[in-house]
C-alpha cells in the first residue's frame, strides 16, 4: 500500500496526515507525487500503526 493509499484510507488531509507521523508536509507531499520514494518500510510501519491507533481497519489492510 502506498502512502497516498493509507492517508487517503484515514481521510486525513495532508498537513494532519504529516503532523500525525511527525514528518514535513513536503516530503509527503514528494512520496505522493512519486517524486520521492519513502524506504520501503516506511509505508509498511505507517500501516501498522494506523491499524494499531484505530486509524484504518482490517479490510482496508487487505485491499492491497
Amino acid at each position: 500500500m502506498t502512502v497516498k493509499e493509507l492517508r487517503t484510507l484515514t481521510g486525513l488531509s495532508q498537513s494532519k496526515f504529516a503532523a500525525y507521523f511527525e514528518i514535513p508536509v513536503a516530503t509527503l507531499q514528494r512520496w505522493e507525487n512519486l517524486s520521492r520514494t519513502p524506504a520501503p518500510y516506511l509505508p509498511k510501519m505507517m500501516e501498522r500503526i494506523l491499524r494499531f491507533d484505530g486509524m484504518i481497519g482490517e479490510s482496508e489492510e487487505k485491499q492491497e
